[in-house]
């Protein structure tokens, strides 16, 4: 897709994914919201408009920031492991969560947030200038900017670079299959395991979330990762993360690591305590228990937690303290020097020495 040129049209590019109602109105078929919008309205994300019966894309090149950060971060811990990613977000969210951690960009109205222009050469470029090994869609969730995130891919894919999707998974059948054949790797944000918390919390549902993670374990080769937030009082009983656990279990397979992280109040759930540390460890226990061969803990100090064991005989093979590695006990193909197990990932002949580095850049076009 070529990036718009004219001033008037800056950041608008046509979009896809919709098709026109018969009272004159157009669907949005991207996201399960389904929208419906008359000419000048917009979706719920915000940056999907429909503009004389069309749907556009308000965002494409246009960015909230980017930066380097390290991967582990996103968080991925098997992929690529220590490696420097380029991360970006726009602006908008096609869910509702009250207690969003990254409010500022995802409930941002387009011209509050997205100051940097870029297209998806540029960042290309910038990720092979950085010595990225990825680039990530991230901050906001990249379903609702697909277009722009999947031509930056097609960039990124010419110049070597591989690409990451931080994403909430809400996605309709129709769109998901070229999403996410533009990723190379995902972390998806598996909110709470009940109908209640996502309709009540995130204004959206459960259900298609848990249909992308079997689509993308059973039909993709993308290498996917998951998140649980952990709130107090809120998805965190022992009954409805054993449901969380065994359903994991079954349909994502022992091996897909799955991140327990702690919550901080934000937004609109100020009035909830931090989740306590020792939640997280029973979290991370509960599903060790179930079978589940890379529990991790996040936004906490927590090396044991945080650090990766071997799957065939337990032996801890990379060491992690925040996002700095220590020792790393696999072979140039990815086993354990121990036992010869492959570790389930994607792994360089050695690991990287981004380390816990934030560094943010300026990829400015005129």
């Amino acid at each position: 897709m070529d990036l718009p040129t004219s001033d008037d049209s800056r950041g608008v590019a046509p979009a896809r994914w919709w098709h026109a109602l018969a009272d004159g109105r157009v669907q949005c078929d991207l996201c399960p919201r389904l929208c419906h919008l008359g000419d000048g309205q917009r979706g719920f994300c915000y940056i999907r408009q429909n503009r004389g019966g069309a749907m556009v894309l308000t965002s494409y090149g246009r960015a909230s920031g980017f930066c380097v950060d390290p991967i582990e971060k996103k968080p991925l811990n098997h992929f690529y492991p220590g490696t420097a990613v380029l991360s970006f977000g726009t602006a908008g969210c096609n869910l509702g969560c009250r207690f969003c951690q990254n409010w500022d960009i995802s409930k941002a109205r387009e011209n509050d947030r997205l100051m940097d222009f870029a297209g998806p050469e540029a960042i290309a470029e910038a990720a092979v200038e950085a010595e990225c090994r990825s680039v990530a869609f991230t901050y906001n969730d990249p379903v609702i900017f697909a277009e722009y995130a999947i031509d930056t891919a097609a960039a990124c894919r010419r110049r070597g670079i591989k690409t990451v999707g931080v994403t909430a998974g809400y996605i309709t059948p129709e769109a998901r299959g070229e999403f996410f054949a533009a990723t190379d790797a995902v972390n998806v944000d598996l909110k709470a395991f009940t109908e209640r918390f996502y309709h009540k919390l995130c204004f959206a549902h459960l259900g298609p979330v848990l249909d992308t993670l079997a689509y993308l374990k059973r039909e993709t080769d993308v290498w996917v990762e998951v998140t649980t937030l952990i709130i107090p009082g809120q998805n965190d009983s022992r009954e409805e993360l054993d449901r969380l656990c065994a359903w994991f279990v079954e349909n994502m397979g022992p091996e897909t690591p799955l991140h327990f992280s702690a919550f901080h109040p934000d937004f609109k759930m100020t009035d909830i305590e931090p989740t306590p540390p020792a939640t997280l460890s029973r979290a991370r226990e509960q599903a060790l228990a179930h079978g589940l061969k890379h529990v991790y803990t996040g936004n906490v100090h927590d090396v044991g937690g945080q650090s990766t064991y071997c799957a065939g005989c337990g032996e801890l093979v990379i060491e992690r303290d925040w996002y700095r590695l220590g020792r790393y006990d696999l072979d140039a193909h990815g086993r354990c020097v121990a036992c010869g197990h492959r570790l389930a990932g994607h792994f360089d002949a050695g690991p990287g020495s981004w380390g816990p580095r934030r560094r943010r850049l300026l990829i400015a076009e005129p």
